[in-house]
């Protein structure tokens, strides 16, 4: 084992390079962990189980292969809160910049009912946060007539 005093000159630098090599990730964007609290616009929750947020890059690519990474968080139905976003490892963030944004409910059909559709559609959503303004609050139109059949 090397012991620091006997480490000089250019085996420093070498063994310094390889250690700073070995911390990197290997995903070339940054990420900012993001919260938020997404209601209708007159304050009231949306009534789905589980609400999905789907964050879309508005950021250019890199290259023709490297592409900011969307990112997901799942909103608390209690308090239409949520708390981090997922976009390459759990928890990670969102790439720093502008995002569209839409919600979906795998598990409830009822989405459609309970918000208007181009809220479910990247290119149709009105939805943009920037991840240099935090903590999001995102609000919706509330459609005019919401079918819950008959769920309150």
């Amino acid at each position: 084992m090397l012991k620091p005093s006997t480490i000089h000159g250019p085996r420093a630098a070498i063994l310094c390079l390889l250690m700073l090599a070995g911390c990197g990730s290997r995903d070339p964007f940054s990420y900012v962990q993001v919260s938020g609290k997404i209601t209708y616009e007159d304050g009231s929750l949306i009534p789905a189980d589980p609400l999905v947020l789907t964050f879309y890059p508005q950021s250019a690519p890199l290259d023709e292969k490297t592409h900011p990474r969307t990112g997901t968080a799942l909103v608390d139905k209690a308090t239409g809160t949520f708390s981090s976003a997922t976009s390459h490892k759990a928890g990670d963030g969102l790439v720093r910049g502008k995002h569209k944004v839409t919600l979906t409910s795998p598990a409830d059909p009822l989405v459609p009912a309970i918000v208007s559709a181009e809220y479910t559609d990247p290119a149709t959503t009105p939805l943009e946060v920037d991840t240099a303004v935090l903590p999001f609050e995102l609000k919706v139109r509330k459609p005019s007539t919401m079918n819950t059949g008959g769920r309150p």
